[in-house]
């Protein structure tokens, strides 16, 4: 009588699961041949010369990280989540990269960095440098360095720009600019000896002085520009933000004296101090905080997505990382509505992926979490003694079912590694006895790290705008700053462009824009 009841219970849940639209075999049929539709339009290919190019870059943002914030976005607007489209997904072509480093199968974020940047694979550790160099071999470097779209753009004529969400001298931005055997010489405080008697440069002082007249470079570190000890302006009190720099320089002095005479300069590090500048009457601007990543509960609060979009790299913590990605997704949706497909390339893409993974058989519009979200599943009861049968209905972001093995219910988001792993009393750690639903929550790991790892799988590439189509099928990473560069004829490839090739003339200035969100 009870497993009767039990089905019954179960039958009556998953057809309330069923949006009443769904249950419509035309539903289906109207939205295949509208997307059919769509992709007959795509045989008239834009061909047209990119005059902008965007790379927006999530930083360990894998396949599974973008469905689950496609999920947790549609939840956040009263859906159930699975039918919801994130910006990126409206982008008409989606390729995959094979992101592994010259000498790693599963890549880090400075030889990826390289890859995507500056069109050539590279050992991981090491930015804007081949494979020739060897990571924290200064003597390797000479001879090694490689130049980035970034600098292919620049001498193209047109402005640039960095912004990102982590430290300006990160991996991720760096090889936009550096040269370097070490991802971590970030100041010369935290190079060797050996290195600084080399003549290897840091990485700040190289943002300074490999290309000075970046127009816009938007981001964190600011420790790394100021000489060693000296008070943080905004922190003036906290040993840990004062400045690194071995050699006493002021790094944004000299960016101020770099530029031309008659040239507006502006440096900031506040927000309002940026919102304040009329932006029409600088020619140059850097930002720095300390760090400007937020927590996910004040992203919300910020405003304007482009002053503070997602980071992804939190350890273990989904909620911050799927949050800070709904916050990558709505810039890149005030990119979109800020330009037009016929003379902007729009990339999005990640370097890397995580060991995040999702599953477990939840049903459709369960929160993905845990909490109770707008219009997603409501409050679910306990799952009682039902041990391992389909639990009618499940606590919110628990699967379905426990473990066949421990009898233990467990979330639907898991780590493959990392620092969730716990042992409570010789066994694995009960999760209905923690709340799972906290923004600092570190979901469960199969195996005990103190960092997780990445994860070594393709990444997705999504396009949109001249050119877009060059980004299909299975790439090598290092092809797509080839790609976009072919687009808007710069760098070394340019033999197909011609003066009736290209878009007619606007009041907007060329732009090449790097936005590192999620590093």
């Amino acid at each position: 009588m009870k497993a009767l009841l039990l089905l019954l219970l179960t039958q009556l849940c998953s057809a309330s699961l069923v949006p009443e639209r769904e249950k419509d075999p035309e539903y289906w049929r109207a939205q295949a041949q509208e997307t059919l539709r769509d992709a007959l339009q795509l045989q008239r290919l834009n061909q047209n010369v990119a005059k902008n190019l965007i790379l927006f870059l999530g930083d360990g943002m894998g396949v599974s990280t973008v469905t689950a914030t496609r999920i947790l976005k549609g939840q956040l607007q009263n859906g159930k989540g699975e039918e919801s489209l994130l910006e990126m997904d409206k982008f008409p072509y989606v390729a995959l990269a094979k992101t592994y480093n010259t000498n790693a199968q599963v890549p880090d974020s400075a030889g990826t960095a390289t890859a995507y940047l500056c069109g050539v694979k590279a050992n991981e550790g090491t930015v804007g440098v081949s494979a020739g160099a060897t990571r924290d071999h200064c003597n390797t470097t000479k001879g090694q360095e490689v130049t980035s779209i970034l600098r292919w753009a620049k001498d193209g004529g047109k402005a640039v720009g960095i912004v990102t969400t982590t430290r300006v001298t990160h991996a991720t931005p760096s090889a936009a600019y550096a040269h370097s055997a070490s991802r971590d010489w970030y100041s010369d405080g935290e190079m060797p000896p050996d290195a600084l008697e080399g003549g290897c440069k840091d990485i700040a002082r190289q943002l300074v002085e490999n290309i000075p007249d970046i127009e816009v470079i938007l981001g964190g570190g600011r420790k790394y520009m100021f000489p060693k000890n000296t008070s943080d302006v905004e922190y003036p009190h906290e040993d840990k933000h004062r400045g690194t720099r071995l050699d006493r320089r002021d790094l944004v002095q000299a960016w101020h004296q770099a530029k031309p005479p008659g040239k507006v300069a502006k440096y900031v590090w506040h927000r309002r101090d940026l919102l304040a500048l009329n932006l029409s009457r600088v020619d140059f601007l850097l930002g720095e905080s300390w760090h400007p990543r937020v927590p996910w509960p004040q992203v919300g609060a910020l405003g304007d997505p482009l002053a503070h979009p997602g980071v992804l790299e939190w350890p273990g913590k989904a909620k911050q990382a799927l949050h800070e990605a709904v916050e990558l997704d709505r810039a890149i949706g005030v990119a979109t509505r800020l330009t037009s497909a016929r003379d902007t390339l729009s990339v999005v893409t990640a370097d890397h992926s995580h060991v995040f993974t999702f599953g477990g058989y939840t049903p459709r519009g369960n929160p993905i979490f845990g909490e109770s979200l707008p219009g997603g599943a409501q409050s679910w009861g306990h799952p009682g003694d039902i041990p391992v049968m389909l639990m009618v209905p499940p606590p919110p972001g628990l699967a379905p079912r426990q473990s066949d093995v421990d009898r233990k219910p467990f979330t639907s988001i898991l780590y493959g590694n990392g620092p969730g792993y716990k042992i409570v009393a010789g066994e694995r750690e009960n999760v209905s006895a923690v709340d799972f639903a906290h923004a600092d929550y570190q979901a469960q790991s199969a195996v005990p790290l103190r960092q997780e790892t990445h994860g070594g799988e393709d990444v997705a590439v999504f396009a949109r705008g001249p050119m877009a189509h060059l980004l299909h099928g299975v790439h090598e990473q290092n092809y797509i700053p080839h790609a976009m560069a072919y687009a808007a004829c710069i760098g070394s490839n340019r033999a197909h462009c011609n003066a009736a090739a290209r878009p007619a003339a606007s009041s907007l200035l060329p732009f090449l824009a790097l936005l590192f969100l999620l590093c």
